[in-house]
């Protein structure tokens, strides 16, 4: 898919206002609500919006101590089941693979550090071809996640 001027404001203004009606999106990026409407679709359908979500307070759920963990991996052969049993932990809210060392980059969100402390010692530190694990926790957001360029 081309992705033209046109689908370019419809992905500024969605990942500024998802809930924006497409009645607004249309007046906002000079479209018919019709043309808009498959112009969304068409986006959606070519996976170029992956989805809509709403921003949530980590505070106010209880979970807003979160911690960067740097994960070097002994054994490559594994990586699969590191993946399946990384990605079953609630507590892991975004993780990367990484090209070179370490070979993962893994944000996790608790209640506090003693909440931290015992998923770390539990699961973290048990997941399959761990060699080692470096954390730091975050302290701020200076910048906070934000619409991609486009």
């Amino acid at each position: 898919m081309t992705i033209d001027a046109i689908d370019r404001k419809i992905l500024a203004v969605l990942q500024s206002d998802g809930r924006i009606t497409v009645t607004d999106l249309a007046r906002q990026v000079n479209l018919s609500v019709s043309r808009c409407l498959r112009r969304l679709r068409e986006l959606e359908s070519a996976a170029v919006i992956l989805g809509y979500r709403a921003e949530v307070d980590g505070d106010a759920l209880d979970v807003g101590f979160e911690a960067l963990l740097f994960v070097t991996l002994q054994d490559v052969s594994r990586l699969d089941e590191f993946d399946e049993q990384l990605a079953a932990i609630p507590n892991v809210v975004e993780a990367q693979r990484l090209f070179g060392e370490p070979d993962c980059l893994i944000r996790v969100v608790t209640k506090d550090l003693a909440s931290y402390q015992q998923l770390y010692e539990q699961r973290l530190s048990r997941l399959p071809g761990v060699q080692r694990i470096s954390s730091t926790i975050i302290i701020k957001d200076v910048v906070p996640r934000r619409p991609l360029p486009t």
